[in-house]
Order: C-alpha cells, then sequence, then structure tokens
C-alpha cells in the first residue's frame, strides 16, 4: 500500500508539470502514454491467443496529430477507417482467417488510439488556461473517483457491482466512486472560478455543465474500468505490465481516464 501511494503521488506530481509545461509537452507525454497502453492492450490479446494485427494502430497514432494539426481534426475518422480496413484485408486473406482476430484487432483503435487522441486535442486547446481546466478534468472526475470508490467500497462492502468483471467492487463503492467524481468536477469549476479572468471563464463550461461532466464522468469512468478489468480477466493477467510499481501498467492507470477524455473532447466540440 505504501508502494502504492508512493507511485500515486510522483504520477500526480509529473501531471502537475505537464500542465504547468507549454502544451505541446502534455500532447508530447499524452502520445507516449498512448503509446504504451496500445502496445499493452495488444500484448494482453496476443496472450489470449488472437493473432491480432497492430502495425495500423501504430500508423494512425503517428499520423493523426499532424494531420490533425494540418488538415483538421475531421481527418481522424478517413484514417481510422482506412486502418480498420487495412487491417480487415489482412486477416481476410490468410489461411485461416477468424473474425475473431479481426475484431480484437480492431479492438484498441476503439478503446485506446480514439480515446487517447481526444487526450492529445484537448490538450492543444488555443489557451493555456482552457487547457488546464479541461485536463483538469479528463484527470480529476475519474480519478477521484477511483479513490472514493476503493475506500468507500472497502469500508461498506455489501452487494457486488458486476462480479462477473470484477469480483471486488460493490454497489457502495460504485455510488461512492460517483460522489467522488461529481466532488472533482465542482473542485475543478470552484478552483477555475478563482483563478481565471472573465474572457477565459466564456470559454469554459458554466457550473451546471460542471456538475454534468462530473455524473457522466463517474458513469463512464467506471465503465472505463470495469472494460480494462474484463480485457484482463479474458487474457488471464492481474495487470496490464509492471510499468508503475504497485499500479500496474499504462492502461491500469488510464482505463477510466481515456473513456473521461472523449466524453469531454465530444463536449468541447458539441457544446462549446
Amino acid at each position: 500500500m505504501k508502494q502504492r501511494v508512493i507511485t500515486g503521488a510522483l504520477l500526480i506530481v509529473l501531471l502537475v508539470v505537464l500542465l504547468w509545461l507549454p502544451g505541446w509537452c502534455m500532447s508530447l507525454a499524452a502520445l507516449i502514454a498512448i503509446g504504451f497502453a496500445t502496445w499493452e492492450e495488444y500484448h494482453a490479446l496476443t496472450l489470449a491467443g488472437h493473432r491480432v494485427v497492430s502495425w495500423p494502430a501504430w500508423v494512425v497514432l503517428v499520423g493523426s496529430v499532424p494531420l490533425a494539426l494540418t488538415l483538421g481534426n475531421a481527418t481522424l475518422v478517413p484514417l481510422m477507417g482506412a486502418a480498420l480496413l487495412l487491417m480487415s484485408v489482412q486477416v481476410l486473406f490468410r489461411r485461416e482467417p477468424e473474425l475473431t482476430d479481426l475484431a480484437m484487432s480492431a479492438l484498441p483503435i476503439l478503446t485506446v488510439v480514439l480515446p487517447g487522441l481526444s487526450m492529445v486535442l484537448l490538450s492543444l486547446a488555443d489557451q493555456k488556461a482552457v487547457e488546464v481546466v479541461l485536463m483538469a478534468l479528463v484527470f480529476t472526475v475519474p480519478l477521484l473517483g477511483d479513490t472514493f470508490a476503493l475506500f468507500i467500497g472497502s469500508a461498506i462492502g455489501g452487494k457486488k457491482l458486476c462480479p462477473a468483471v470484477s469480483p471486488h467492487k460493490t454497489v457502495a463503492g460504485a455510488l461512492g466512486g460517483l460522489l467522488g467524481s461529481v466532488v472533482g468536477a465542482m473542485a475543478v469549476c470552484g478552483i477555475a472560478a478563482l483563478v481565471c479572468n472573465e474572457p477565459t471563464l466564456a470559454k469554459l463550461p458554466p457550473w451546471p455543465s460542471y456538475l454534468m461532466l462530473g455524473i457522466l464522468g463517474g458513469m463512464v469512468g467506471q465503465i472505463g474500468d470495469l472494460f480494462a478489468s474484463l480485457v484482463k480477466r479474458h487474457s488471464g493477467i492481474k495487470d496490464f505490465s509492471n510499468l508503475f510499481p504497485g499500479h500496474g501498467g499504462m492502461l491500469d492507470r488510464l482505463d477510466s481516464v481515456l473513456f473521461m477524455a472523449v466524453l469531454v473532447y465530444c463536449y468541447r466540440l458539441f457544446m462549446v
């Protein structure tokens, strides 16, 4: 437990430093993190016996940011469509094509690469203060939710939430996690209101939107966590890797964050 706390504290310090540095530093760090997470999920699926085709996912990851910066975010959809097409062709022309191999090849693109690129694009916001607030939401809502879920679930126990996927998670923990996510979102809202000027606040969500993002983020974050647990159970592993002592791999840390990144990016795209 001590090692877990120390590692967690160091990761929080690293996140704060990245938010303080210029936006391209966060973008680069996010790309590196997504690269690790993508490898971990493909590795897990390989351990499960699937013959995955992973190289198109790496093409998407490497090519997406320069294309988005030069031609716009709309390039991501055709780029991912091309990657899925290439995966389909390679699997179809095998001696023994398996539909499950194609589905497992596409899974990391949909669950790691696409959410990860949402995080990268958020870090490229046109104003530093806006980037910091949006990225703070992406990390604070799921991580505080995880913390509340752990302590409240351990203290109360009771009915299991999804025992077929994660036998230790409880309904009480899930409700506590939802509370923690709302607290996290409103804390970001309060700090932004204190430190941001009026022109910046005009570019940020109003306080009811923070509440909505806290509630929805708490839900999608827990779904992301359960999804990662399902992949690990399917692959017969406890953690995706040993990258972070006491915490597992990159994807173990980012499972709920990735799903939250998609939610915040969609809010930013359609509501602001």
